[in-house]
């Protein structure tokens, strides 16, 4: 069975994905966020470099594909990234993978939008505890080295979302070269390819599936957050980006001028202004 993980920040078309699979792919066992879904404390441990403790989770996982249905496996959620990334290349070496990239400064507006929604309803087990602490659940800790490194400007939540894209980037990019899986990913831009046949048509060639029809059915129900504004990008989102990169080392900038970013019309923003 051919195993398939997302590289990807939240907000980018992981759901959405997901869909395209199921009504596009012969033999596919489609999961977006199964459990053990990995969020929360695995999140946690991997700052820690805990990794006997993602491990013994994930063995769980490992458990439920292995005996799932078909000859596809794709899980598409961003906690892959964030917590299980190199214990999922542990029991799969040979997986396949797809990046998702999308504007930085829409994920995270997006992202601090979804946020802001979540604690208004009090939805259950949003956060949890660690030595007295209380972290959000999808998210990163907030004291990752990034955040050190950046320790001396006072971040806005819509920063710390903006920091956190970065280090997702990467944290892709780190994957790919460690374990040369370069060869193994196909990159998707959103919202421009995840909803263009053709480049979905290639991607299904790449990943050498077989598939229900001929022709690409583009279809998928989109991850909304109920009562949440609509993203747009205002000015003083701009601002805040600009100073996010303009105090960050060089060493986290570095990938944006390389493949598959450079050509990006958003980049420019991950350039630093004098």
């Amino acid at each position: 069975m051919m195993k398939i993980f997302v590289l990807a920040s939240g907000r980018s078309g992981t759901k959405f994905l997901t869909d395209l699979f199921r009504y596009n792919v012969k033999n596919c066992t489609c999961k977006h966020e199964p459990f053990p879904d990995m969020f929360g404390r695995p999140i946690y441990w991997y700052n820690r470099e805990e990794i006997s403790k993602i491990r013994r989770l994930f063995y769980i996982k490992k458990l439920r594909i292995n005996y799932s249905f078909g000859e596809v496996y794709i899980e598409t959620n961003h906690a892959f990234l964030k917590s299980f990334c190199d214990v999922a290349m542990e029991f799969f070496p040979d997986m396949k993978l797809i990046h998702l990239i999308r504007n930085p400064l829409k994920v995270a507006k997006s992202e601090l939008n979804r946020h802001l929604v979540i604690n208004k309803i009090y939805l259950p087990f949003r956060y949890y505890r660690k030595n007295g602490k209380k972290y959000f659940r999808w998210a990163l800790t907030w004291e990752e080295k990034i955040f050190q490194d950046i320790r001396y400007l006072d971040l806005t939540p819509y920063q710390k979302y903006i920091v956190q894209w970065i280090e997702i980037e990467n944290r892709a990019m780190r994957f790919l070269d460690k374990y040369d899986k370069h060869k193994d990913c196909f990159t998707l831009l959103v919202p421009k390819d995840i909803n263009n046949p053709s480049t979905i048509k290639d991607l299904f060639d790449f990943l050498e599936v077989k598939l229900k029809r001929k022709n690409i059915y583009i279809k998928g129900r989109k991850n909304k957050t109920p009562g949440a504004k609509k993203t747009i990008v205002t000015e003083e989102d701009k601002a805040q980006f600009r100073e996010v990169v303009n105090n960050l080392p060089d060493k986290y900038l570095e990938i944006f001028k390389r493949e598959p970013y450079k050509k990006l019309s958003w980049v420019k923003f991950l350039q630093k202004t004098t």
